[in-house]
Formats: C-alpha cells, sequence, structure tokens
C-alpha cells in the first residue's frame, strides 16, 4: 500500500524508472485536443513535452519566471534532485500555452505563486504523474506512463524526429555514457533494427 505523500512513480531502490514516452506524434496530438479547454493541463504538457525539465521542476516554476518571457528567452530553474541551475529556452509553443494559462487566471495571482497550481491548490509530482497517467489512458494509449514521461517524450522525438545528436542530449540530460542516454530514450532497440535492416552491397 502506497504511503501518503508518497510517488507511485518513484522507483524502489536498487530499481529503475520503466514508464515509457509518447512516440507517437497523433497521440501528442490527440492529448493536446483532449486537454484544449484546461489551459493549466494543456501548459503543463506542453511545457513537460519540449523541455527536460523533470516533474519536480516543473511544478517549483512561479508565475514571476515566465509572464514576460518572449519565444526564445531563457527560463532558469534551479534543479531540486541536482541543484543545478538549468537554463532552458522556450520555443513558441510553450511561451503561447503559458500565456494562454496566465490570462486564465480568475483572478491576479502573486508573482510567487505555482504557476500550474489549480483550483485545490498547488500541485506536486504526485499530483503531476497522477495526471500524465489519465491523459494517456483517455486517449487510449497502452503501456507504463507516469511524469517522467513528458521529459522522455522531449527527448525521445528531439533524437527520432529532429535528429538531434546523441552527445547534444547526453548534456542535455546530464548522462555519462551515449548507451545511457539511448536506453533513457527508449530508443536503442529501434536505432539497431535500423542499421541490421540497411543491407551491404
Amino acid at each position: 500500500m502506497m504511503k501518503k505523500g508518497q510517488n507511485s512513480n518513484h522507483p524502489k531502490k536498487g530499481d529503475k524508472t520503466r514508464v515509457e514516452p509518447i512516440t507517437e506524434l497523433k497521440d501528442i496530438r490527440s492529448i493536446k485536443k483532449m486537454l484544449h479547454g484546461n489551459p493549466r493541463d494543456l501548459a503543463l504538457f506542453i511545457v513537460g513535452i519540449n523541455t527536460n525539465l523533470r516533474a519536480s521542476d516543473l511544478c517549483t516554476i512561479t508565475v514571476v519566471q515566465v509572464k514576460d518571457l518572449k519565444v526564445g528567452d531563457e527560463l532558469v530553474v534551479h534543479e531540486k534532485k541536482t541543484g543545478k541551475e538549468r537554463r532552458i529556452n522556450l520555443n513558441k509553443d510553450c511561451v503561447d500555452a503559458i500565456q494562454c494559462l496566465i490570462t486564465s487566471f480568475d483572478s491576479a495571482r502573486n508573482n510567487d505563486s505555482q504557476l500550474f497550481r489549480g483550483r485545490q491548490g498547488e500541485i506536486n509530482t504526485v499530483g503531476v504523474n497522477y495526471l500524465v497517467k489519465k491523459w494517456c489512458r483517455m486517449v487510449n494509449l497502452k503501456g507504463k506512463y507516469g511524469s517522467h514521461t513528458l521529459r522522455k517524450t522531449f527527448g525521445y522525438h528531439m533524437r527520432v524526429q529532429h535528429k538531434v545528436s546523441i552527445p547534444v542530449l547526453m548534456t542535455i540530460f546530464n548522462h555519462n555514457t551515449q548507451k545511457q542516454t539511448l536506453d533513457y530514450l527508449c530508443v536503442q532497440p529501434d536505432e539497431l533494427r535500423e542499421v541490421y535492416m540497411l543491407g551491404v552491397g
């Protein structure tokens, strides 16, 4: 039985997180369409899949950090896990979603208010985990999904769709080896298969 406040997506000691990225663009589009009338959830999803931020760091973003940002501006976050400063350049999708969320607020928010808080108060990693599982279930995705899915989805599509190099992705995710990055993004089996299918001569 899960204890109060425990993240069901957090692995037991010695285990690894085994959630998957959302690999199909049609599924990403389906989730966006489904969340269209919910600015908070839509912005959380879009920022999550367009950055390498962990759910714990998404939850720390405040209104003042993003309210005046324009496309290409840097969002500066201090990672909860590592304590390191992370600088993220926000693309148009992120900025548009954030501005839509801010304009949807029923009343003025304090600058230091959590950006993704809901009607019932602040959201945490457990809440993000619950939401991601729900979204994936609602579009009939089969597999294991959770809060880490957002970050993995970003990396997966940077590699598969945009062909970002493994060394660059290693830097983005602060990994020590290329194999670690390939395993993390769940792309290694597909890339190995593609090599074998090329043929010689």
